[in-house]
């Protein structure tokens, strides 16, 4: 009978000092640190489309987006993770001081990949959503035009929208933003090799 090593767990404060010294990220899931699979072409250029494209002013509003490397903190879930993109209405809240860490996102994407969609659209969405601060949540497939957004409304439900196709266009709800899916998928070679 074959037994599975149980993993190794480890505090939030060694979770730092580790993370700061890998070569690779991970995430902080309860204890148990999770390698974070690495992002292709077409995933970069996804994100990177919708960072550059977001504007950091809003109808007088300010905001700032953050690509990749800021981690973001879910307290209920105990989860230390790394949208793809996300996007701060007026000033970071960071998380005990640290510059690197936020806690108050307003819109976080993801782009979808075939070792990241299950747990994206589920366990991931679910802690997301735990986070008060956070009113939408852009879901992008890599490899065609589809986008699942979701936008809690004014009794506090989450509201899907699917989008598909090259000529549809994703328009935030919490936001007055929008930005067509074939700008969105600029440069996106559907052809290349993914993970």
């Amino acid at each position: 009978m074959q037994t599975h090593a149980q993993p190794k767990l480890c505090t939030p404060a060694e979770y730092f000092l580790l993370e700061e010294a890998a070569e690779e990220r991970s995430e902080y899931r309860n204890g148990e640190m999770v390698p974070m699979a690495g992002g292709t072409a077409n995933h970069n250029r996804i994100a990177g489309e919708f960072y550059k494209r977001f504007p950091t002013e809003i109808s007088g509003e300010a905001y700032e987006s953050f690509i990749g490397n800021m981690k973001l903190w879910i307290p209920e879930f105990s989860l230390y993770t790394y949208p793809d993109v996300l996007v701060i209405q007026g000033d970071p809240v960071y998380h005990q001081n640290r510059t690197d860490t936020v806690e108050n996102p307003h819109l976080i994407m993801e782009v979808l990949s075939k070792s990241t969609r299950q747990y994206d659209q589920t366990d991931k969405f679910d802690a997301y959503r735990s986070l008060p601060s956070l009113q939408e949540y852009v879901m992008a497939d890599q490899y065609s035009f589809w986008v699942k957004q979701f936008a809690k409304n004014d009794q506090g439900k989450w509201v899907l929208t699917e989008l598909a196709g090259e000529e549809a266009v994703l328009q935030l709800t919490t936001v007055t933003f929008e930005l067509p899916l074939a700008d969105l998928y600029k440069r996106v070679n559907f052809e290349e090799e993914s993970g």
